[in-house]
Order: structure tokens, then C-alpha cells, then sequence
């Protein structure tokens, strides 16, 4: 495929490595051809890397599968998915989810990405509903006070949230940029 058809979350295959395209920037000098920035994150450690290109300079692109898992357990830094489907476990490492292991519950369902047999990412829900079980305590009657507090989530997430949320609520929080949305229930 031409660079110039390279979006955010392609794939692609760069000297036998599987990368997800995390920012694709473009650049057109007074003088000379145009250059494309990627930002790279490597699917099998999650390294990130830069690499430029001129226009017209062609790579590969990867089709990668997707099946429905299940979020079942976590076994050590392993994190233990079944296939809706084949009822087959698959044991995904920390390191591969990152910041995305803060928002499993189990129970849920979301998409993996395969190559082959091997599981290389996982898509969430865009929402998830965690209970806060730490949280500030902050002063009614403090008025420079910020608006908002940091709170800890079922999973160990760290987010801000309202000065209203109290230990025990349930919030609602968008999986893709890791904030909150809104609180769902009052204890």
C-alpha cells in the first residue's frame, strides 16, 4: 500500500515486525517530496518507534483476524480470555494489554486480534462500569478547592473524577482515553 494511505491503527509489517500505526503525520516541505512521520507501537513487546518516509514510498499492510473472547481470570501477569466460540483458552501477558488490563472485568467480551494463532491486541468496549473503592476526601466548605479529586478504581486505575464521587459509586469510564464520563449509581 502507498504511505499515503496509511491511517492511525493500521498494521504493518516493517523488516518482519508487526506494528500498529499510532500517529501518522504529514509534512509537505517548501522543497522536495513530501515526508510522512509514523509513530509505531510494536504488537508483539508494545515498543514504540518512529520511522519517516517519502511520499510514494510503498508498505506493507497486515490483515490481521478478530474473534469474540471472553475475559475470564487473571493467573500471575497472565491474563486468561476464552473464545465465545471454540470455548479454547488464550493467555494474553501484561506487558501486550498495557493500560488496557485497567478496564477487564470479568465477564466481559471483547474482540482480539490474531495473527495466525497468537493474540496481538484486544479491542474494548468504548465504556466500562468500575466501583470506586479509594478516593480523596475533600472539604464542603473549601472554596479554592480543585474540582476535581483522584480516585481508585476496582481494578487499581487511578482517575479524576467530580468531588462528588464517593467510595462505593459506580462510574462510568471511557475505555479509549481512560476518563470519566459519568457516575451510574449512588451508594
Amino acid at each position: 500500500m502507498e504511505i499515503s494511505d496509511v491511517r492511525k491503527n493500521t498494521k504493518l509489517i516493517i523488516d518482519g515486525i508487526l506494528y500498529n500505526v499510532e500517529e501518522a503525520e504529514f509534512t509537505k516541505p517548501g522543497k522536495g517530496r513530501s515526508i510522512y512521520r509514523l509513530r509505531l507501537k510494536n504488537l508483539r513487546d508494545g515498543g514504540v518507534t518512529e520511522r519517516t518516509y517519502r511520499s510514494g514510498e510503498k508498505v506493507e499492510e497486515e490483515h490481521l483476524n478478530t474473534q469474540e473472547e471472553q475475559y475470564l481470570y487473571r493467573e500471575g501477569d497472565q491474563y486468561v480470555f476464552m473464545n465465545t466460540e471454540t470455548f479454547d483458552q488464550v493467555f494474553i501477558p501484561e506487558k501486550l494489554l498495557g493500560d488496557k488490563r485497567y478496564f477487564l472485568k470479568e465477564g466481559m467480551v471483547v474482540v482480539m486480534l490474531m495473527m495466525g494463532d497468537e493474540p496481538i491486541d484486544i479491542t474494548l468496549p468504548i465504556t466500562v462500569e468500575l466501583k470506586v473503592v479509594e478516593s480523596e476526601v475533600t472539604s464542603k466548605t473549601a472554596t479554592i478547592s480543585p474540582q476535581s479529586k483522584t480516585s481508585v478504581l476496582e481494578t487499581g486505575y487511578n482517575i479524576d473524577t467530580p468531588t462528588f464521587v464517593k467510595v462505593g459509586d459506580t462510574i462510568k469510564v471511557d475505555t479509549r482515553t481512560g476518563t470519566y464520563i459519568e457516575r451510574v449509581n449512588v451508594k
